[in-house]
């Protein structure tokens, strides 16, 4: 059982601030990196690099019946505290009142998130035009492919010959684009919609302030007043464990990114606008999406 004293200091900062958690998800290439080296400019948050702790949780829920005992005697509470206390604990040394943990493995999990939280969690939801985020894996595979080979050309050589066969990959249900697409997909055809909020990479690249002012609407804080000039990056992680060199290397300063899916993927890419499902969605509802399977 755990201690009241402990669980009150994973749960509190030490002037006896509640603690909160947020959560980020969204489309790789988006901006995420981006929107959590801006919000660590609030001495009030804490936002992550990639974080783990969406599989740590997972292990447990997963595994916990597994344990022979546990399937002789059931006691489903007793898994959901043990859920919740690893989380509480894992930022137990985080004397900021907000934290926002980064995965985009969220979107799958908000039933178990809200089953150990008690209440309606709030995500930010990172996205941009499905084409430029093909063409930005684009990118940095012809940057790799210099001196190196990533994971899916080795396995995918036949189709990674082509700038189209490559697009088709990386929108396949277990590759980045894909599977984060189709998580965020689901939590809307689920219902999540109200807990999802969405920043348009475009937006905020260009009009940094006034979708960082939507940001703080969402959350119901009060304002911060960022310097979009001089983002520190306070986010670190190891690049080569996600097969791309410079996969979360952000600018200091936050200014305009041009589209270049023409340029980098050419007149084919075209049959993805079909994906960009958020540019007419509202966030309460769940809107249309594309029907085809992303294995495809």
């Amino acid at each position: 059982m755990i201690k009241e004293a402990t669980l009150k200091n994973h749960t509190h900062t030490s002037n006896g601030e509640q603690k909160s958690f947020h959560f980020i998800a969204g489309l790789p290439r988006s901006g995420s990196t981006l929107l959590c080296n801006i919000l660590n400019q609030n001495p009030r948050f804490h936002a992550t690099a990639t974080s783990g702790v969406v599989s740590m949780l997972l292990a447990i829920k997963n595994n916990w019946n597994n344990i022979q005992e546990f399937k002789a005697v059931r006691n489903e509470n007793a898994k959901l505290r043990v859920i919740r206390s690893m989380l509480l604990a894992f930022y137990s040394d985080i004397d900021k009142p907000l934290i926002f943990d980064k995965s985009r493995g969220w979107p799958a999990n908000f039933e178990m998130l809200e089953e150990i939280l008690g209440h309606k969690v709030k995500m930010l939801v990172p996205v941009r035009d499905i084409r430029d985020v093909l063409a930005s894996f684009e990118k940095l595979h012809r940057k790799e492919s210099k001196t190196g080979q990533t994971s899916q050309e080795k396995a995918f050589p036949i189709e990674f010959q082509t700038v189209e066969g490559r697009c088709e990959i990386f929108m396949k249900a277990n590759q980045p684009v894909g599977s984060a697409y189709n998580k965020v997909k689901d939590a809307l055809q689920r219902g999540y919609g109200d807990r999802m909020h969405f920043v348009f990479f475009e937006e905020l690249t260009t009009n940094p302030k006034r979708v960082m002012k939507e940001v703080y609407a969402f959350l119901g804080e009060d304002y911060f007043d960022h310097d979009f000039k001089n983002v520190e990056q306070t986010t670190k992680e190891d690049d080569f464990f996600h097969g791309f060199k410079d996969l979360h290397t952000i600018r200091r300063e936050v200014k305009p990114v041009s589209s270049e899916w023409r340029e980098v993927l050419g007149s084919f890419a075209e049959r993805y606008d079909k994906y960009n499902f958020w540019n007419r969605a509202i966030k309460k509802d769940a809107p249309t999406v594309v029907s085809e399977n992303s294995e495809k």
